[in-house]
């Protein structure tokens, strides 16, 4: 099964790094997010990818054509023209990056790669890491045997919820509120090939009305996640899990080196 990465768009919300280079490729540790999130996937045996290129494309073309100058000590010979790899830290995966349009909405990336799927695929973004199972994931959406199953996850509050009454008094504060009936888009995604009816052109944004539709159709399933699962949209964001990875506690580190 393949995984679809959405990882196009401009990330104007993170524009501290993303002025100079698309948000999947913003680092957490050592590597970029979009790294993090093959990691994930590829512990559950997923490791044919297809990213959805977009803003600044051409760097994560460069990144993974020259991973191995990434990610190992090299030796290069100017004169002889060599170069020399000491330490290869290779992965087992096939990556297809497909330029689909700098300005391409979400649903418009997903349907210029349907020439690459002949099958179910799994689709997420390229900013969000998890320790979701996607082996449960995946039986989970062919037991369904719905087009498509949305990972749903709990919001995350990063402020303190105030309820107040007719009187405007506050009754009651609460730091970190648990409400079981708020679930979320968490991103993880998979998908039938029957999906690509539900998307019309560039302009298609996958989170409106194709799963609208979907919804309206009774074919979207859920899949409940109450585990780690985060985000990263802004500096503060990026920041916290990048302290997350430097502590060697990350949640979403399933695989081992």
């Amino acid at each position: 099964m393949k995984l679809v990465i959405l990882a196009g768009g401009k990330g104007t919300r993170i524009s501290e790094e993303s002025v100079l280079k698309p948000k999947p490729l913003v680092k957490i540790g050592p590597n970029p997010v979009i790294w993090h999130i093959m990691k994930i996937y590829s512990h559950f045996g997923i490791k044919d990818f297809i990213i959805c290129c977009g803003y600044k494309g051409y760097l994560l073309k460069e990144y993974f054509t020259n991973y191995f100058l990434h990610n190992s000590d090299v030796t290069i010979d100017i004169k002889n023209n060599k170069v020399n790899v000491h330490k290869t830290n290779g992965e087992d995966w096939k990556v297809t990056l497909v330029d689909t349009g700098e300005n391409t909405l979400t649903g418009g990336r997903i349907l210029r790669i349907k020439k690459y799927i002949k099958d179910d695929f799994l689709m997420t973004y390229g900013d969000g890491v998890a320790n979701v199972n996607v082996k449960k994931l995946i039986a989970f959406h062919k037991k369904s045997k719905k087009i498509a199953t949305m990972t749903v996850v709990k919001p995350h509050v990063r402020f303190g919820v105030a309820s107040v009454n007719k009187s405007k008094i506050v009754y009651k504060f609460s730091e970190k509120p648990e409400n079981e009936e708020t679930w979320i888009n968490g991103g993880f995604f998979v998908l039938k090939k029957d999906i690509f009816k539900y998307l019309k052109n560039d302009n298609s944004i996958w989170e409106k009305e194709p799963l609208e539709k979907l919804v309206k159709n009774k074919n979207l399933s859920a899949f409940h996640h109450r585990g780690f699962w985060f985000a990263m949209d802004t500096l503060r964001e990026k920041n916290y899990l990048d302290n997350l990875w430097a502590s060697g506690k990350a949640p979403w580190k399933l695989w081992n080196e």
